[in-house]
């Protein structure tokens, strides 16, 4: 844990914009500790503009063995790294980078794992499920792959940025075997709604899906973590939905990221 702080400490900052609602400073270090591992994660908040200088910084510092990625660098951050898992360079996106060898650096993407393990982890049945995705950045995208990979029978993908949207249907197009499409955010219909946007991060945000259409047997989850129960997590809840949210993710992602940060 961080009482053990001291100048052997290995460093794995989680870089973002902002940051005051991430929870992988606490998380993070003390799963590190559990494993007998001397490291802290600390937060670095850092401006989309300034991620050039930041990121120099950080090569040059010894002690920084890797680095947690969140909005809005994911994309950004990819070209930092000399290499990187398939995943990753399907979309040219990161949510961790470790060291290499050589202190050039390695980079995959984690949210899809974690987002899907979430969601079974608090009952869903993702294979043979049809499911509906709102958004298709960073998260969505790895989201996506994820459901796919997890035996989705059908995956229908909602984002109002319709270029990003086309893109990546293309990029899954051959993985998915026919099973992804574009279409509209009405859930109707659906055995599993997920919500990939940053949608309900601030006050008044409208919900991702008309949370009217919802019915109890839906499992409903959440990307959204440090903001208490988003109103799509507690419109599902009152119909007696299943739901998991981002606590939950962030949850299922600290072992995820402890391997491929420790390279275990």
């Amino acid at each position: 844990m961080s009482s053990h702080l001291n100048g052997a400490s290995r460093l794995y900052p989680i870089v973002g914009d902002p940051v005051a609602f991430v929870q992988s400073p606490v998380w993070l270090t003390r799963t590190l500790g559990e494993r007998g591992h001397n490291g802290v994660c600390v937060p670095l908040e850092v401006a989309a503009d300034d991620l050039e200088v930041v990121m120099a910084g950080l090569t040059a510092a010894k002690n920084v063995d890797g680095l947690l990625i969140t909005m809005p660098h994911k994309f950004a951050a990819f070209d930092y790294c000399a290499t990187s898992s398939p995943r990753a360079s399907l979309f040219g996106v990161v949510s961790v980078i470790r060291r290499n060898p050589d202190s050039t650096w390695h980079g995959d993407m984690l949210d899809g794992l974690a987002f899907v393990k979430a969601q079974q982890d608090h009952g869903a049945k993702v294979e043979g499920a049809r499911a509906l995705l709102i958004g298709a950045g960073g998260a969505g995208s790895a989201i996506a792959h994820a459901l796919l990979d997890a035996g989705v029978a059908e995956l229908v993908v909602h984002d109002t940025d319709r270029p990003r949207l086309e893109e990546l249907i293309d990029r899954l197009r051959d993985v998915s075997g026919g099973r992804i499409s574009a279409g509209p955010g009405d859930p109707t219909g659906f055995d599993l709604v997920f919500n990939a946007t940053p949608l309900g991060l601030q006050k008044g945000d409208p919900s991702p899906v008309d949370t009217s259409l919802l019915a109890s047997s839906m499992f409903v989850g959440d990307v959204i973590a440090g903001h208490g129960v988003t109103p799509l997590i507690a419109a599902a809840q009152t119909l007696g939905c299943p739901t998991a949210n981002g606590e939950d993710m962030v949850e299922a992602v600290q072992d995820l990221m402890a391997d491929f940060l420790l390279d275990a």
